[in-house]
């Protein structure tokens, strides 16, 4: 049987992340305070500043802009939603693709390892299931369901 050697994905540097994402579309504009950068295309934006060995690391995960503010992809088990904190939509195929696509090449431009659940599709920020909220309440505080009504 072969020995493989396993894949090693090339950690960059901030600096060099940055080229990378300038060279590929990405825009990328240093905040107010000079510590992080914020990196938008395609109607998607994210955050990122310096780990303490120099490489980049994400601090603001990737969202959809909506409305002019990041809104992030929240999974309410029926449904994926963006939301902001103005406006909430129906996430769309297309929208969940630029989304996708956007982290995909935030994540190779940064270094990291790409994982089975990510690479299926789009990553919430936050699942919402309705049939779990409250269940961890003692039952005299948990609200009715719909089918308990």
């Amino acid at each position: 049987m072969p020995n493989f050697a396993p894949l090693k994905t090339p950690v960059r540097s901030l600096k060099d992340a940055l080229a990378w994402m300038t060279e590929h579309g990405f825009q990328v504009a240093p905040s107010p305070d000079g510590r992080s950068y914020r990196l938008s295309k395609d109607q998607c934006v994210a955050a990122v500043d310096a780990a303490q060995d120099g490489s980049g690391r994400i601090v603001r995960y990737p969202a959809l802009m909506v409305a002019g503010e990041p809104a992030e992809l929240v999974d309410r088990g029926y449904q994926k939603f963006f939301q902001s904190g103005k406006i909430e939509i129906a996430a769309t195929a297309e929208n969940l693709e630029r989304l996708h696509r956007f982290s995909e090449e935030l994540k190779e431009a940064l270094g990291y390892t790409s994982l089975y659940n990510e690479g299926l599709g789009s990553v919430s920020g936050s699942y919402q299931y309705d049939r779990v909220v409250s269940r961890d309440l003692p039952e005299d505080k948990r609200p009715a369901r719909p089918w308990e009504k």
